[in-house]
């Protein structure tokens, strides 16, 4: 009796190779993976194919952690973009995503959430590369410590874009503010009138910056 090969759904042909659906189409067109289509004109890969491509590349799959920041709440749809952004590019490379973090905090709190999970994935060793959008996404200073501190765990970090965004105005000026009041307050006391009147000049020349 010969039994039938099981049919995979692309759905599921992507989650296991970790590609999209946009790569896996296009795998099908150029002849790199084999698929039959039903009756009804759906696509349906055969399992034994899944296998083969998963065998090849068992010793060169790259394990890819995606990190994705905005600094407040109503940037949220940039946020979703940026991993958007930062799958494609996965994607294209043929990485394995094996986890998307994200934070909706400033580049210089060093306490947010995920990142501190990534930093957990990186030194379990679970992760090969860590792909963001822009340097500043993972940090705002001090970018080569976490590069020199990741390379000690086998992972590097992939800049997809290089510099900062073009919108990226707004975020470095509250940083900068941020950064002063924490100095001021060092220097003159949190609640020192000298602090407040400091703080106060920056936004000032800030403003008159803009004007100009």
């Amino acid at each position: 009796m010969i039994r039938l090969e099981e049919l995979l759904r692309p759905k599921e042909v992507c989650r296991i190779l970790g590609i999209s659906y946009i790569t896996l189409k296009r795998w099908i067109y150029n002849g790199t993976i084999k698929a039959v289509k039903t009756p009804t004109g759906r696509w349906r890969i055969p399992r034994s194919e899944v296998e083969r491509i998963l065998g090849g590349r068992k010793d060169t799959l790259i394990r890819a952690a995606i990190y994705a920041r905005v600094s407040s709440s109503d940037q949220k749809e940039d946020l979703e973009r940026q991993i958007g952004k930062l799958l494609n590019y996965c994607s294209t490379k043929g990485y394995k995503v094996v986890a998307i973090l994200k934070d909706v905090a400033s580049g210089l709190k060093t306490s947010r959430r995920n990142l501190l999970k990534l930093f957990e994935l990186v030194a379990d060793r679970k992760v090969d590369v860590v792909v963001i959008t822009y340097k500043d996404r993972l940090t705002r200073f001090c970018f080569e410590y976490l590069e020199f501190f990741f390379e000690k765990f086998g992972a590097k970090i992939e800049i997809v874009f290089g510099g900062e965004p073009k919108d990226a105005y707004q975020e470095l000026v509250k940083d900068l503010i941020a950064i002063v009041t924490s100095f001021a307050g060092r220097l003159y006391g949190m609640r020192s009138h000298k602090k407040k009147k400091f703080v106060e000049g920056v936004k000032k020349l800030i403003e008159a910056v803009e004007r100009e």
